[in-house]
């Protein structure tokens, strides 16, 4: 098989610091063309990776630029219009989370990949960890039984400094956005997607003024299992802080460190492996699961495992997060 021509649209922190680096790692990719609107970073970047095709509207590299696969890793507003675009052009994308801003401009881009007949991918790492695999591996073989609490967390720094991104017109949200929508993906994927009855959510903005920076939800589904999630950017903490903790009805695990225990009998077997991977490696290593997934389902390997179809009931729970939050009530869907 030939190398899989793969162009990157938009240069921000994270195509700077993942997409590119990372697919250079990838054998059978070519980097082929880059597009982004800053004119110094455009050339910075694309002079730092060798890349000799270099255009400042996303519409010109779809014209000129042989390519089959985007990534689309630019401000969130941006990412209806360019998607569309890209599947209008018969190519596949990767867009970086969220997939848009709403629901609604979700909805038009699932509708579009029908369309065009094209394959669209939204970039939840979460569910690449190696550890979040095995976890998820051990819940289908029953080791812990019926999962039936998920609680989980991720306070950390805002995690851009670029001014759209604490913008909600241009963001679309704040740390719901940026950090709820990924634990809330991971939470119902490994509970192998039971639909949300109801949310209730708290925001606050404490050092924000049009998006939430700290956020406390609490989820419950149809099969009666009970999601709680907490993220911010603003809470007083000495490094990042990540969990992810699945209760079963035969034991218990947990992520970041990774653990599992199960019920024999009467007590708790410590079943952990002994060697686990840091954190840092765990989040590079999601990354290059996501990118070779990606890749795979371009090629016709693999199927899209997180695809628009699925950010759409994600955005559906997102959008009632906000509504519940500003009416001080529970939602129901």
């Amino acid at each position: 098989m030939g190398k899989t021509k793969v162009a990157v649209i938009g240069l921000g922190g994270i195509a700077q610091l993942v997409h590119l680096p990372y697919l250079t790692r990838i054998e059978n990719v070519e980097i082929t063309a880059v597009a982004e609107i800053n004119k110094n970073r455009l050339n910075t970047i694309a002079d730092k990776f060798n890349i000799k095709e270099r255009y400042k509207d996303h519409n010109e590299l779809l014209a000129n630029c042989d390519t089959s696969a985007i990534i689309i890793a630019t401000p969130t507003n941006t990412h209806k219009e360019i998607a569309i675009a890209c599947l209008k052009a018969d190519r596949d994308a990767l867009v970086e989370k969220p997939l848009a801003r709403t629901y609604n401009e979700s909805k038009l881009i699932s509708e579009a990949a029908k369309k065009y007949k094209r394959k669209i991918m939204v970039g939840m790492n979460l569910r690449y960890r190696p550890d979040a695999m095995i976890l998820k591996s051990l819940i289908n073989a029953g080791e812990i039984g019926q999962p039936f609490y998920i609680k989980c967390g991720w306070l950390r720094r805002q995690s851009s400094s670029q001014k759209w991104f604490t913008k909600k017109e241009e963001s679309g949200g704040g740390v719901i956005i940026d950090l709820n929508i990924l634990l809330l993906d991971m939470a119902l994927w490994l509970l192998n997607f039971p639909p949300v009855s109801s949310v209730t959510t708290q925001n606050y903005y404490q050092n924000t003024k049009t998006v939430e920076d700290t956020s406390i939800s609490f989820l419950r589904c149809a099969d009666s299992s009970c999601i709680s999630i907490e993220s911010s950017w603003s809470l007083p903490l000495e490094k990042d802080f990540f969990y992810f903790d699945v209760y079963g009805a035969k034991g218990a695990a947990s992520l970041n460190p990774f653990h599992i225990h199960k019920k024999i009998e009467d007590r708790f077997i410590d079943l952990t492996p002994f060697q686990t991977e840091s954190a840092l490696n765990l989040f590079r290593k999601s990354y290059m699961n996501e990118l070779k997934s990606f890749i795979g389902a371009v090629n016709g390997l693999n199927p899209v495992f997180s695809s628009a179809d699925d950010s759409l009931s994600r955005m559906e729970v997102i959008e009632a997060m906000y509504k519940s939050s500003a009416q001080n009530k529970e939602i129901k869907l």
